[in-house]
């Protein structure tokens, strides 16, 4: 879709771009094709320029000069361009605020390999890990994971991100991250009914108790929240081509199934569950 844009051009906008579109300019390569963009309104006069740093940019992977000259509700339009490089995050903490509060657990996925990173264990190397990808895909990452994260590890995430919470509410889609799965068919089978509360009893369980079995139910959650980022991505990007002419050209199939390396432990789940909704 990258290919296909022009609204991160100074002087275009989205009105603009589908004028380009209708004129028949519908790609960078209709572009560099033109002899001559005098017949264009002056907006225009950038156009060429601009779209030959555009392809050079695409070149050197460099998704931070496409990030910081779109607006960050077409931040979705990088993500065909570099999945290959995309990292789905999901963090679970001690508390739902970061003042006096920690990461328990962080899963990320890279449409290939699931990790994950435990407090006490290897949380420390997500600082390294993290720094090979290119663009980050959350749901509410932008107000809560990402800040989070980089307060409480000191460091800085650099990369472009693409927040599915926003996306996904352009799209009518609301309701948390849970009720958005719901909403677009996703099924969390053993693991339905867990919410950010109960992570944090999860991790209580397990810190205070010993219950490896909590561990193991908090981390099963855990990826499961990263790994289903992919398939709303997915879903969300192929919903925002509908507001484009390239809806029949750049559609994505939807990812298959992904193996959870953690099991929910049922009795667990169900203890978790009764205490969280005595709290309701």
């Amino acid at each position: 879709m990258l290919r296909n844009t022009f609204c991160h051009i100074p002087g275009i906008g989205p009105t603009s771009e589908k004028e380009l579109w209708n004129r028949g300019i519908r790609s960078w390569d209709d572009v560099t094709g033109i002899s001559s963009v005098e017949s264009l309104p002056s907006r225009y006069c950038l156009l060429k320029s601009r779209v030959s740093e555009s392809v050079e940019c695409l070149k050197q992977r460099n998704a931070r000069y496409f990030a910081q000259a779109l607006p960050t509700n077409q931040h979705w339009r990088l993500f065909s361009d570099f999945r290959d490089s995309v990292v789905y995050l999901d963090i679970e903490t001690s508390g739902l605020a970061a003042g006096g509060n920690c990461i328990t657990t962080i899963a990320v996925y890279d449409g290939k390999s699931v990790m994950w990173y435990v407090k006490g264990r290897n949380l420390e190397r997500f600082r390294e890990d993290i720094q090979k990808y290119k663009l980050v895909v959350t749901y509410n990452g932008s107000c809560f994971d990402i800040p989070f994260i980089e307060s409480y590890l000191k460091i800085r995430m650099r990369q472009p991100q693409i927040d599915l919470r926003f996306l996904l509410k352009s799209l009518g889609y609301t309701g948390g991250l849970k009720g958005c799965e719901k909403k677009m068919g996703l099924d969390r089978e053993e693991l339905d009914g867990l919410d950010g509360f109960c992570a944090v009893l999860l991790w209580n369980d397990f810190s205070t108790r010993g219950n490896k079995k909590a561990l193991e139910t908090l981390l099963a959650y855990n990826v499961l929240d990263a790994v289903n980022l992919e398939t709303l991505m997915v879903m969300a990007y192929n919903l925002k081509l509908r507001e484009t002419p390239f809806l029949d050209t750049h559609q994505l199939p939807l990812p298959g199934p992904v193996h959870n390396p953690f099991e929910p432990h049922k009795e667990t789940v169900d203890r978790i569950l009764e205490v969280r909704y005595a709290y309701s």
